[in-house]
């Protein structure tokens, strides 16, 4: 009877460590937004910051999906907005969610830790060319994310964060793949090709990259190698579409 009790408890183990391992396999790792810290567009006296579009119609399709959402920013706490109409719907949506409070708390990068995320996805607006490319604590994040089989996306000026971000191999995590961002020709649009700091596209072609982009204001959006990024605010629910097609394989 002893043995039979022992036999039946091994059992019961067994099935029960099977049972949470695959529990926790079919758990949704978190999707982490980053948002810039920067108000400012350079001297000019124009203020910026992340923009509303592209955190919200992103936020909309991956939300609706089941995903749990957090923010960081470079300094962490409240960070400034850009692009803010509450005409739009996902905007409006967004605003009154409770993740409106999550952004505005949003976490320092210190806070993070890269192994609950299967996702890092840096939404644009031009403060993110101040303070997203050196961030080395948000490029080991992503990086980790990386690596670890996740995935890195990026719309708009959002690219800026994928710059400096280097792999375990030495080589930059743009290089060799087919990337897009706000482009030379958008920049002159907007008339801050000589406000940025640098150039997007050209820096990304510094790195290795194999850019493509669209014309002006076009919905464009590359997948590559579980790199996804958009040309401006006019790919942002495009990425989130694309990030959660990628998320599903």
């Amino acid at each position: 009877m002893k043995k039979l009790a022992l036999l039946i408890l091994a059992l019961f183990t067994v099935g029960f460590v099977q049972s949470q391992t695959k529990k926790s396999k079919n758990m949704k790792k978190k999707i982490l937004f980053v948002v810039t810290s920067h108000d400012k567009k350079g001297d000019t006296g124009e203020e910026t910051g992340y923009y509303l579009g592209e955190v919200s119609h992103p936020w909309e399709v991956l939300h609706k999906a089941g995903y749990e959402i957090d923010f960081v920013s470079p300094k962490g706490g409240t960070p400034p907005v850009d692009g803010f109409d509450l005409k739009d719907p996902a905007n409006k949506e967004f605003w009154k969610s409770k993740d409106k409070s999550k952004i505005d708390q949003s976490l320092q990068p210190s806070q993070v830790n890269p192994n609950d995320y299967s996702t890092i996805f840096y939404a644009g607006g031009h403060g993110a060319m101040w303070d997203f490319a050196d961030n080395t604590e948000l490029s080991k994040i992503a990086s980790k994310i990386y690596e670890n089989g996740g995935i890195v996306a990026a719309v708009c000026h959002g690219p800026a964060g994928l710059v400096n971000i280097k792999l375990n191999n030495g080589k930059y995590l743009v290089d060799g793949k087919k990337i897009n961002a706000f482009t030379n020709e958008e920049e002159a649009e907007v008339k801050l090709t000589n406000v940025v700091p640098f150039l997007l596209e050209d820096k990304l072609k510094e790195r290795g990259a194999k850019f493509e982009k669209s014309g002006l204001w076009q919905n464009h959006v590359v997948t590559d190698q579980r790199v996804i990024t958009g040309q401006n605010p006019q790919s942002a629910k495009s990425v989130g579409e694309a990030i959660l097609k990628e998320l599903n394989k």
